[in-house]
């Protein structure tokens, strides 16, 4: 649970570390688990359960951390000795006393590449080349299972497809569209785009998207929720900008959007897809990774880069959201922490036999 210790917990890992760690405690698993955390930081929110702490320090938590990790975290699991260790990122082990198990969340760094990921792919350089000793390979998706194997040369015969969830926050919002004018001067119907605007969700296929929605709807407004990130362009023009929110304010503004406006060019899972559906908010994507998987035919997904046909079907359901909304409510059911918390419980166990 180390990552809900740092920046990662408001990101994607965070969501999952969240998720899967209640979903294990409804299972009635958590008195099973011992977290891990690092002693030399303040211990993080935590859902009341009966699991037991256990700790580690480290030195570095910057982008030397995962080759501190590949040394010390060895002893830290002969210390500790449980029947298996779970990571949650790619910080791993270099030699694992016990059977090891890692949540493979994407290897978007080398799968999409690029310049702007040079600096990720020395982060996570090291942990990539060890994924191919784990004993059992947690892929969120089909698309990273596949790219474990072509990325990494994983077994396939190691990997298990647990995809990820929306939270328990995450559903329609009786007054949502009332909270969301009082508390940003928003008008519902908007379009919404949630997550940091690093070069690989594309913010300029972002405003074309936008630019091309307006052509046909000419008052529609563009959000942006979220942490821009170190990557985002130093001007979005007239879109709103909102920053940080929480998850029941990111509900509400799933909740009052027109339509989840998501050019991302690559996505391990594309949570906020999931998110949006569970909140009853139409979706249009571009096709491509995993996101076909997430949104199905619940949603609109056109070609890959093509912007325009991306601001004209975000425009399109955002007039008319009905069917897309009943769409998605009924695709997110299928999606769900404990269920999630079964498929990995059911890894464990593989692993003990």
């Amino acid at each position: 649970m180390r990552p809900l210790q740092g920046p990662s917990a408001k990101r994607g890992v965070g969501s999952y570390a969240n998720g899967i760690l209640r979903g294990l405690i409804a299972e009635g698993f958590d008195a099973n688990l011992t977290l891990l955390l690092d002693s030399g930081l303040p211990v993080p929110p935590l859902p009341v359960g009966e699991y037991r702490l256990g700790s580690s320090r480290r030195r570095y938590r910057g982008q030397l951390a995962a080759y501190e990790e590949a040394v010390a975290l060895g002893s830290d699991l002969a210390r500790i000795a449980p029947d298996v260790y779970h990571a949650i990122d790619l910080r791993l082990p270099g030699r694992s006393p016990v059977p090891l198990a890692v949540t493979l969340h994407d290897l978007i760094p080398w799968a999409w590449g690029g310049p702007a990921m040079r600096g990720e792919r020395f982060r996570f350089w090291l942990g990539r080349r060890l994924l191919r000793r784990a004993d059992l390979v947690l892929a969120v998706s089909q698309a990273t299972a596949d790219d474990a194997v072509r990325l990494s040369k994983v077994n396939r015969k190691r990997i298990l497809i647990v995809p990820e969830a929306a939270g328990d926050e995450f559903k329609p919002r009786p007054g949502a569209a009332d909270r969301v004018r009082r508390r940003w001067g928003l008008q519902p119907g908007y379009l919404l785009f949630v997550g940091a605007l690093d070069a690989r969700k594309d913010p300029q296929a972002l405003l074309r998207a936008w630019a091309a929605a307006k052509s046909s709807s000419p008052n529609l407004e563009l959000v942006i929720a979220g942490i821009p990130g170190r990557q985002a362009p130093h001007s979005m023009g007239a879109a709103h900008k909102l920053g940080h929110v929480d998850d029941a304010e990111l509900a509400d503004l799933y909740a009052a959007a027109g339509c989840l406006l998501f050019p991302s060019r690559y996505e391990g899972f594309g949570l906020p897809c999931l998110e949006a559906m569970a909140c009853g908010c139409p979706v249009a994507a571009f096709r491509n990774s995993s996101l076909p998987e997430v949104v199905g035919r619940a949603g609109e997904l056109v070609t890959d880069g093509d912007a325009d046909a991306l601001g004209r079907a975000a425009a399109a359901l955002s007039r008319d959201p009905a069917r897309a909304r009943r769409s998605g409510f009924e695709r997110a059911k299928g999606f769900g922490w404990r269920k999630a918390a079964r498929q990995t419980i059911a890894g464990y166990e593989s692993l003990l036999r």
